[in-house]
């Protein structure tokens, strides 16, 4: 693992950790509203996915480089969207082969607005506890970009996730045009790091994006 800087004075800076793999293939993976890019889950998904071949880069987006702690404001989500774009232009110069992308909660849905936005912008989308709809608002759904996502998608998401219940994930990824997956994480909440093991998700998603070749 190395420390990752770019900043190209045109856009959001990118920073970060980068855990080199040897196959060619590289994931940008962040984190959500809470947290960083030192989120357990995605440490040791970053070591795991490296040891299996892949070069990853976990960084903090945007807000969270602007400020240590704290929720993003309602403002941050076109500069954060900005700054996984960033991201993927600067792995692509070290994994020349596919780039992935992927985010837990907050930071996967935002990448898969970007990915709707550009669909060339990532090969395969692994998003972590998307979270569907606010705890208690079961009915205001952000899925009204995912009639425009073209770009295949692994969900991983607990069964005791007050941001989605199993069957509601299911239900949305209908409106997904592209390839999707679903792993269910059997008891986990939003925070999967307490029950999910890295080396299945690692595991799947290596599995499904074979299967987009």
């Amino acid at each position: 693992m190395e420390a990752f800087f770019e900043d190209s004075g045109k856009g959001a800076a990118v920073r970060g950790f980068l855990h080199r793999g040897s196959s060619g293939d590289g994931l940008v993976i962040t984190h959500g509203a809470g947290s960083n890019a030192n989120a357990p889950l995605l440490v040791s998904l970053a070591e795991t996915l490296a040891g299996m071949g892949l070069t990853v880069l976990r960084c903090d987006l945007p807000f969270r480089q602007s400020r240590p702690t704290g929720p993003p404001p309602s403002s941050a989500a076109p500069r954060d969207r900005e700054g996984l774009r960033a991201a993927v232009a600067a792995l692509r110069k070290i994994a020349p082969r596919r780039v992935f992308l992927g985010g837990q909660s907050y930071g996967g849905r935002q990448a898969t607005i970007a990915a709707s936005e550009d669909p060339a912008l990532a090969d395969a989308l692994l998003l972590l506890s998307y979270p569907l709809h606010a705890p208690q608002r079961p009915a205001a759904l952000r899925a009204e970009h995912f009639p425009a996502l073209r770009t295949p998608a692994l969900f991983v998401h607990g069964t005791r996730d007050p941001f989605g219940s199993i069957e509601q994930i299911r239900d949305a990824l209908t409106l997904i045009p592209a390839r999707t997956e679903l792993l269910a994480v059997e008891g986990a909440g939003h925070d999967l790091a307490k029950k999910a093991k890295p080396a299945e998700i690692a595991a799947a998603f290596l599995k499904f994006i074979e299967a987009t070749r």
